[in-house]
C-alpha cells in the first residue's frame, strides 16, 4: 500500500524542495521504491535531480490537466529507487485552466489513483502558495510535512497554513493527517534557532520530527550539480540527516 505524502508550507524558502529531493533519495536508499512529483511551478525538485526540465514534454501539467497518463510522465532518475514526476514553468498555467472545471480539487487524487500501489512512498514538493496546486497536492495526500525554518518568522503563516489543512479535512480529504512538523535550517550557535526550535516543540510536541535538519554548506550545493546530497556527499551532516528523517518516518508507518 502507498503513501502519499504532501511537502508543503506557502512560505518560501523553508527547505520545502531541499526536504522533497533528499528525502526521496534516502527513502530510497533504504529500499523504499519512491515517486517524486514535482508540483512546483519553478521546477526546482525537478532539476535537482538532474532532470533537464527545458525537455520535459509530459509533466505534472499534463497529468493534472488528465490528458497524459502520470505512467507517461515518470521519469527514472540517477537516485537509487526514485523516479520523479517533473515540472515545467507551463504549470503556472494550470490554476487558471482548472479554475472552472468540475471537481478541480481532486485532478491529482484521480490521476494518481492507478500508480498509487506501485511505490512505497510517493512524495509531493508543492509550490509557494495555498493555490489550487497546493490544495489538490494535499486532497491527494494521506499525509503532509511541513518544513518549518529556525528563525523568527518561523511560526508566522503557519496557522493559516493548519486552517487550510483543517478546511481540506473538512470538505476535500478527511483522511489526511499531518505527518510532522520539520525544523529545517538550524544553527545551534544561534540562539535564535534554539528559541524557534524551543517554542515549535512546546507548542506542537508529538507533531515535530525528532530530526532536525542543519544548516549544511553541502546541502546548497548539491542542486546546482543535479544531485541529491546522497549523491554529491553521504557523508555530510546533511545527508546523515536527512537519513534519519527517513529512517524516522519508515518507523512511524510501520507501526
Amino acid at each position: 500500500m502507498g503513501k502519499i505524502i504532501a511537502i508543503a508550507n506557502q512560505k518560501g524558502g523553508v527547505g520545502k524542495t531541499t526536504t522533497s529531493v533528499n528525502l526521496a533519495a534516502s527513502l530510497g536508499v533504504l529500499e523504499k521504491k519512491v515517486l517524486l512529483i514535482d508540483a512546483d511551478p519553478q521546477a526546482n525538485a525537478s532539476s535537482g535531480l538532474g532532470i533537464d526540465i527545458e525537455s520535459v514534454t509530459v509533466g505534472t501539467y499534463q497529468m493534472l490537466e488528465h490528458s497524459n497518463l502520470p505512467q507517461e510522465a515518470i521519469i527514472k532518475c540517477t537516485a537509487p529507487n526514485v523516479w520523479v514526476i517533473p515540472a515545467h514553468i507551463d504549470l503556472v498555467a494550470i490554476e487558471i485552466e482548472l479554475v472552472d472545471k468540475e471537481n478541480r480539487e481532486y485532478m491529482l487524487k484521480q490521476a494518481l489513483a492507478p500508480i498509487k500501489d506501485d511505490y512505497d512512498y510517493i512524495l509531493i514538493d508543492c509550490a509557494p502558495s495555498l493555490g489550487l496546486l497546493t490544495l489538490n497536492a494535499l486532497t491527494a495526500s494521506d499525509s503532509v510535512i511541513i518544513p518549518i525554518q529556525c528563525e523568527y518568522y518561523a511560526l508566522e503563516g503557519l496557522g493559516k497554513l493548519l486552517n487550510t489543512i483543517k478546511s481540506v479535512q473538512k470538505i476535500h480529504n478527511p483522511d489526511l493527517d499531518i505527518e510532522g512538523l520539520l525544523l529545517t535550517m538550524f544553527d545551534s550557535r544561534l540562539r535564535l534557532s534554539n528559541q524557534v526550535v524551543e517554542e515549535v516543540q512546546k507548542h506542537f510536541n508529538d507533531m515535530v520530527f525528532a530530526t532536525i535538519i542543519q544548516r549544511n554548506v553541502k546541502l546548497s550545493e548539491a542542486p546546482s550539480y543535479g544531485e541529491s546530497i546522497i549523491n554529491y556527499d553521504a557523508t555530510s551532516k546533511g545527508a546523515s540527516n536527512y537519513l534519519h528523517l527517513a529512517q524516522e518516518i519508515i518507523k512511524k508507518n510501520s507501526n
